[in-house]
């Protein structure tokens, strides 16, 4: 069996983190897979998909980090064609991934106690993100 549902989100530009957690469990609970997986994908090159605990220091210290490893900056490539602001953006997104797949067992995601799903904007700007769940499964 395949089932398929998308959460919008509106996000408020770069650092704005979402948990998705509960989204998912809902959609997993609607496609009636008790066995399978759950495959959680961002529409879009500037925004990321994670796992993390879902707790205030680490929903600092996630884009922090990334803002130290890949700052803003006018130097990179991207910014040098297109003039947009977002080459960094797309660098931490592509850094951090754009889908996360987890095990589904009893017709719920297989998780960690600590371990939530999330969703990072990257841009520099508001979007509006359309993120897929696919359930696969019997």
């Amino acid at each position: 069996m395949v089932h398929q549902e998308q959460i919008e989100l509106a996000t408020a530009g770069h650092r704005d983190l979402h948990d998705l957690t509960a989204d998912v469990e809902r959609i997993i609970g609607r496609s009636g897979v008790l066995t399978g997986i759950a495959h959680v994908f961002n529409v879009g090159s500037t925004g990321a998909i994670g796992m993390i605990e879902w707790e205030p220091g680490l929903q600092e210290d996630l884009p922090a980090l990334l803002d130290r490893l890949i700052p803003p900056s006018r130097e990179y490539g991207h910014e040098r064609r297109w003039h947009d602001g977002n080459g960094h953006s797309n660098l931490q997104a592509t850094t951090l991934g754009f889908s996360v797949t987890v095990p589904v067992r009893e017709g719920r995601p297989v998780l960690g106690t600590w371990q939530q799903i999330f969703h990072l904007e990257c841009d520099v700007r508001p979007r509006e993100r359309t993120v897929v769940v696919t359930v696969l499964g019997e």
